[in-house]
């Protein structure tokens, strides 16, 4: 199979030109219901028969006059109709359909060469009289057409989402190996099977193809035409019995771990970690299921999951920057055990209170960044995170490749189009210099320190360093090298195939860091807009935790996911020893599970009683009431000493069914993570189960991101 290529989309103008002289550009932006722009929506002039389509910004153009008739449009939502009026700008909200379905994914897995032209429909045209439907259709359609203003839509896959898709009245036709097919038929078809994908939707489909078409044409041309010439009957039969097959990227690196076991409080009375508010793990764990892929093993990091979604913790009421939120129930997955939930809530900070940011981005544009998923998304990445900087705010740019090199000095935020101008003309090619390129980050990030400032490298890359220092070891030294400066690192993952995310995951570790995978431009809006003061600006660092389990209430505890964040308990007091940080109103969530005192379980194995010197002495005082004290340290982002919070917890538990929301919905989340990684301390792995739990904890989902990840574990049975 040829290397994984996101569809480039054929463009071509369809603009009828009228010299008159009422003509006049017509600009504007289309959005959705929550105000969010829509890429890729159409537009079509009724009158002259002219067409353009939305950028990645939700903006288009488009030549029209006084009294023409603009028509909105995309899949799934309401089409609009607004009349030309005096303005040359006219903004549209679209909102969707009532009755839809959750979610229609696209993904293109070929490229097409096809010409689109006028000509090519007359040609077709004559042809349909000579030939059968379905001959003439037959591996030749071509994709949907998006025609635009001399813009290209840049996107690594066309995503049809919102609140639904399409009502079977908007619905596209579907063809594959020449067969039209349903919706829910095209929904089973692996995508490991595709050879080519091509779309079609413009004012010339219906004359071509019926009006059926009238929504636009999804053709599909499988390796082997597995499906061709076949009946609705035989090819539903097809469908249900096909084997999916598990494509995992070989040339993709992830570090290796092993889950966390039990542990007894009286052999191991403490447990150490840093906090992680990284989340990378989900993304890319969301990538490899929307492409129906089997995810690899190691790739999941439960703690990254659970830390993706927001809860609803109080805000701190003290001069400590977080708030400490503990919560005891039922396990879901072992019915004898007990989750143990701790939550953090960083303090919400204003964002006109933030300090000042010293900002430099780090962008490899080394050869194999030239993928549409990498450079050209994280171009549009980047200029999200511009628009949120202040004139306070400034911005330099390094780039590596073969070398590295300043491409834009240190500038103000609120010259914003000198920084976007200066990301659009970057381009793929080379070898990558990562080594290089950190260094010179670093060392412009220095040279414009800002004192009680926001000092960051925002690192943007596959991962793929493979010219000077590209070893994992040498990386760590280095980064750790740099941490002293008191710059933070914010590393960004693009792309698929020769993703290093081991790589990625040690630079945000050792450098003062967080790591986010950028899978879509919905993902870069999250985590650059949306989550702009969490993701990049610390108001405590060092932030570890130390818990206590109280022996006479649990018999056995472990912590989930976190394996890569442990420390030795002498580490907790020491403060040369690194740890993660928090962002102005970041959560943090970790949870354990706890084998109370007297529960059989086999994931116990039993001390014998007659060692000497691990007897546990019996004290006067009573902790019966205690499961267990918590501790926890951190430092103020510009300080080298400190601070110690701690909190007892009570041995009080709730059932199952009356937790928090919160609780279940964390909880779900890590049982999904669990089962991914076919964790042997996990009895029940029932996907059904896991929904059940997850839509019972489903609530504060404004952004619809814990809607997403219930359709992911549906979606995912078949590969478990």
């Amino acid at each position: 199979m040829k290397s994984l290529k996101l569809i480039s989309l054929a463009i071509t103008m369809l603009i009828c030109f009228v010299t008159m002289a009422q003509k006049r550009t017509i600009t504007g932006i289309v959005s959705d219901e929550n105000r969010q722009p829509i890429p890729g929506a159409n537009i079509i002039n009724q009158t002259s028969k002219a067409v353009a389509a939305t950028n990645f910004n939700g903006e288009y153009s488009i030549q029209a006059q006084k009294g023409d008739l603009l028509v909105f449009s995309f899949i799934g939502y309401k089409t609009q109709r607004q009349k030309v009026e005096n303005s040359n700008t006219i903004n549209i909200k679209l909102f969707p359909e009532s009755n839809s379905l959750q979610e229609v994914v696209v993904v293109g897995y070929g490229t097409s060469s096809a010409d689109y032209s006028a000509r090519s429909y007359e040609r077709a045209e004559r042809k349909k009289e000579k030939m059968a439907a379905s001959e003439m259709l037959k591996g030749k359609v071509a994709g949907v057409q998006i025609a635009v203003n001399t813009q290209q839509v840049a996107s690594p896959n066309i995503v049809i989402r919102g609140a639904a898709t399409a009502m079977p009245a908007n619905e596209p036709l579907y063809i594959v190996d020449g067969v039209p097919v349903k919706a829910s038929q095209m929904a089973k078809i692996n995508p490991n099977d595709i050879n080519d994908l091509k779309i079609l939707k413009d004012a010339s489909t219906a004359a071509v193809y019926g009006n059926r078409a009238s929504n636009g044409v999804v053709i599909i041309s499988t390796k082997n035409e597995i499906y061709k010439n076949l009946s609705e009957k035989e090819l539903d039969k097809k469908l249900n019995t096909i084997t999916p097959i598990h494509a995992e990227p070989s040339q993709e690196d992830y570090d290796t771990f092993v889950e966390n076991a039990f542990e007894s409080p009286k052999t191991a009375p403490l447990s150490t970690f840093s906090i992680d508010v990284d989340n990378a793990s989900y993304t890319n764990i969301r990538r490899f299921l929307n492409n129906g892929q089997q995810v690899p093993k190691d790739a999941v990091r439960v703690e990254e999951m659970v830390n993706f979604f927001k809860y609803t913790y109080p805000q701190p009421k003290d001069e400590n920057p977080f708030s400490i939120n503990t919560e005891l129930s039922d396990s879901p997955w072992n019915s004898k055990n007990k989750i143990l939930k701790i939550g953090l809530q960083g303090k919400n900070i204003p964002t006109d209170d933030l300090p000042a940011s010293n900002l430099v981005f780090l962008i490899d544009v080394s050869g194999s960044m030239s993928d549409m998923n990498k450079l050209p998304l994280l171009k549009q990445s980047m200029k999200i995170l511009v628009n949120e900087l202040r004139p306070k705010d400034k911005v330099a740019i390094v780039v590596y490749a073969g070398a590295a090199g300043l491409v834009l000095p240190p500038t103000s935020g609120d010259e914003k189009k000198t920084i976007i101008d200066a990301l659009d003309q970057l381009n793929a090619g080379g070898s990558t210099a990562g080594g290089a390129g950190i260094n010179l980050a670093y060392k412009i990030a220095s040279e414009n320190f800002i004192k009680n400032g926001n000092n960051r490298v925002i690192l943007a890359t596959d991962g793929d360093f493979n010219v000077g220092d590209s070893s994992n070891t040498d990386m760590e030294k280095l980064i750790e090298e740099k941490r002293k400066t008191g710059v933070f690192l914010t590393c960004l993952g693009y792309g698929m195939g020769n993703y290093k995310d081991s790589k990625m995951e040690i630079l945000a570790d050792k450098g003062n860091g967080n790591y986010a995978y950028i899978d879509n431009i919905q993902e870069a809006n999250r985590f650059l807009g949306k989550e702009f003061k969490g993701s990049m600006f610390a108001i405590a660092k060092d932030v570890k935790i130390q818990i206590e389990f109280n022996p006479k209430q649990v018999q056995s505890y472990r912590l989930i996911g976190y394996e890569n964040r442990k420390l030795r308990p002498e580490d907790f007091k020491n403060d040369a020893i690194d740890a993660g940080e928090l962002g102005s109103n970041h959560v943090v969530t970790a949870l354990y599970e706890i084998i109370p005192a007297g529960v059989s379980s086999t994931y116990v194995t039993s001390l014998p009683d007659d060692l000497k010197y691990t007897k546990v002495e019996e004290t006067t005082t009573n902790f019966s009431n205690e499961l267990a004290t918590v501790k926890f340290r951190y430092k103020k982002p510009d300080g080298d000493k400190s601070i110690e919070m701690v909190q007892v917890i009570e041995n009080k538990s709730v059932v199952l069914e009356k937790a928090s929301d919160d609780f279940k919905f964390s909880s779900a989340v890590a049982w999904f993570g669990l089962k991914l990684r076919d964790s042997k301390l996990i009895s029940n792995k029932s996907s059904e189960e896991i929904v059940k739990l997850a839509k019972q904890g489903n609530s504060n989902d404004g952004e619809g991101y814990k809607a997403e990840f219930i359709r992911l574990v549906e979606g995912a049975k078949q590969y478990n």
